[in-house]
Order: structure tokens, then sequence, then C-alpha cells
């Protein structure tokens, strides 16, 4: 029998983990066991989109708990209904449809099976960089090694990889393929945003040889990059679109929104998830939405975002990647040990797959006075 006295022992040891321990939260700021305040760069990986524990959003949680904590989508359910319409009046036409989910990978990998049904191909196109999941159906299409290996081992079809950003590439797409994956701004790939035109001409492949187009906004979207969608961002509107991360701002919750090509003919029982879209999720997610309205956080991401950028090339980065506050600062040397140098500092940032970015992901609250301050301790980090 286990016992608490075990401690971390208990737990499987998959995690790299910054050295802090957590005890409150608020806004942009932790807390940990020895009263330190630590300034939040990172968001909890893009998570924290209102703050830590912005009070409507634990309000609004706490209330719908006492009320009805759970039921499956057995029964229909208010939130549900009004969380779907709030979406889909967000995001551009058509996508008119939303099936509510749990993960980033769970989205992705509906949006995936949706193309796979709809054209009735297997064959996946993603991107050089590109990050999916941990399900065994997203790690086929996520870029890595290990990730393939995983993938081939389940029986998985590994996904045709092209170039970043490659237009000519993009005939890789063809009348053998189900969809093209991308996330219009890679996260764990360093904050890489695609062009304009090559997301359009993406649009225009896929119409051309009956493919879908998926965006992956797990991490892009809900106003990180200056746009509810970075589809409105950029212009180009994908079949499927699935969103997570900051939905929820911390409660688990993720959505697939749909446009006709992919919701036409769909049944009961075509797809399903116990706990997706249940009561404290939805309410979690509409407070997320309420307070994003209400304290203009996509223009606030892109004001501040700008801010950041500014600053980081004011201090001879390289090169700053992404769009709003999903930036990656091309360092020009290892980036780790410049995030070792802000943890000393207590400022939580990010790294990325390339090892020379240094990724900011901060809440999308974050303040004028907050980002100077990242500056600052990012100055002294680089001296």
């Amino acid at each position: 029998m286990l016992t608490t006295d075990r401690g971390a022992d208990a737990l499987l040891p998959v995690y790299a983990q910054f050295p802090v321990r957590p005890v409150s939260a608020s806004g942009s700021w932790i807390v940990d066991e020895a009263g330190e305040r630590w300034l939040d760069a990172y968001g909890g990986h893009a998570v924290a989109s209102t703050g830590h524990c912005h009070p409507h959003v634990v309000r609004a949680i706490a209330e719908q708990a006492g009320r009805l904590l759970f039921y499956s989508t057995m029964l229909s359910h208010p939130h549900r209904e009004r969380l779907a319409s709030r979406l889909v009046e967000r995001s551009p036409a058509p996508l008119d449809k939303v099936f509510l989910c749990n993960t980033g990978a769970e989205a992705n990998e509906n949006a995936m099976l949706l193309a796979r049904k709809r054209t009735g191909r297997s064959a996946i196109v993603a991107v050089e960089g590109g990050w999916h999941g941990r399900s065994v159906a997203c790690q086929a299409v996520t870029d890595g090694a290990k990730y393939e290996q995983t993938a081939r081992l389940a029986g998985m079809p590994v996904a045709r990889r092209i170039p970043f950003d490659d237009l000519a590439a993009l005939d890789a797409i063809d009348e053998t393929v189900a969809a093209f994956l991308v996330e219009p701004v890679q996260g764990m790939g360093g904050a890489r945003a695609c062009s304009p035109a090559f997301l359009r001409a993406a649009r225009a492949r896929c119409d051309a040889v009956g493919a879908a187009l998926l965006f992956d906004e797990v991490q892009c979207g809900v106003g990180r990059c200056g746009a509810f969608t970075a589809a409105e961002l950029y212009g180009v509107v994908p079949d499927a679109l699935s969103l997570a991360k900051g939905l929820g701002s911390g409660f688990p919750v993720a959505a697939v929104l749909v446009g006709p090509m992919l919701s036409e003919g769909i049944t009961i029982g075509d797809l399903g998830s116990t706990f997706g879209g249940g009561p404290l999720a939805c309410a979690a997610a509409l407070a997320t939405l309420d307070v994003m309205d209400a304290e203009g956080l996509c223009g606030n991401a892109a004001r501040i975002g700008a801010r950041l950028a500014e600053g980081a090339r004011a201090l001879g980065v390289r090169r700053v990647e992404g769009h709003g506050l999903l930036l990656g600062l091309r360092l020009g040397r290892p980036a780790k040990a410049v995030q070792q140098r802000l943890l000393e500092r207590r400022v939580l940032t990010g790294t990325a797959t390339d090892p020379e970015i240094l990724r900011l992901l901060p809440p999308l609250t974050f303040t004028e006075a907050e980002a100077d301050l990242v500056l600052d301790a990012l100055k002294e980090a680089l001296a």
C-alpha cells in the first residue's frame, strides 16, 4: 500500500520540472512553499490565459460545482450549448459546429478522425517542427524520431513531413491525403509563425485535391496571438480548428470547431467523450470568455507582446519569432542556460525543441510593468 511519506517516489519520473513548489498563485505571480514570489512568463505552458486564479473564473467553477458537479453527455446541458454558441460566434465562418472534449491531443485526434471519415483516406501531411499531442495518433503526426517510433510500434501510419513554410513542398498533399495538419504558429517548435502565403497556398492545395485543412491552435489560439484564433489573424479558414490549453484558464477543456466539409453526414455515435463538455469545464470556459471580453485580453496580448519583442531586440536578441504572447527569442546561444539564470531571478520561461529559442508564454493579463520586469531579468541573464 502506498503511503504519503514516499512523496515524489510514487510518481513515474516522466517530467522535467522547475525548482518551484507552488502553494498559491494570483495573476502573473506564483508563491512557493518558502513564501517567495515567482513571475510567471511561462503561463503553465500557455494555459493561464486569464492569469492564475482569476476571481470570475474561480467563482464560476465553485458555483457550478455546488449545483451540478457532473453528468455525462447522455444528458444535454445549457452550459454546453452556450459554450458551443459562443465559440462559433468568435470563430471565422464557416466554422459553425463544435465538438467539446478535454485535451489538445483529444481535439487534434478527433479532427483527424473526421478528416479520415469524410475523405475515406488515411494519410496525413504535417510540418517539420510540429507538436500535436501525446496520444498515439498524435505522436504519429508530431515531429521527432521517438514519437514516430511509438506510433509505428502501435501500427499507426506516420505523417508525411514537409519542411516548415515551404510552399513548393505542399505538392505532398495529393489525392491520397486525408488532411494537412499545421500549427499556424508552432509552439514547441519555437513560436515559429507560418507565412500568410504558406497557409493560403495550403488552403488552395487542400481544396484542389479534396483534402481537409486542419489548424492545431491548441497553443496559439484563444487570444494568445492577438486574435481569438490564428485563423482570424491570417485570414485563412481551415476545415477544422483545435482549441485547448487557455480555453478553461487552467481547467481541462478543449474543442474542435468544424466547417461544413467535415460536419456533413456526422451522426450520433461518430464521436464521443464521457467528460467532454462537462458542467465544470463549460463553466470555466464561459467565464474565461467573459474575462477575455471584459478585459480586452486579445488586444492586450498583441500590445504586451510587441513591448516584449521590441525590448528583447533592444537587448541584442537576434530574432523574435511568433505573435502576441507566444514569442520565441532566438538567442544565438543555448537557451537552457539563460532560462536557468532567469530561474535564479525567480522568473519562469520556456524553451523549445530548437535549443537556441527561449519562449515567453505569459498570461494574457500580463502588464507593462511585468513585461519590463522580464526584460530587466533577461538583460541580467544575458550579461
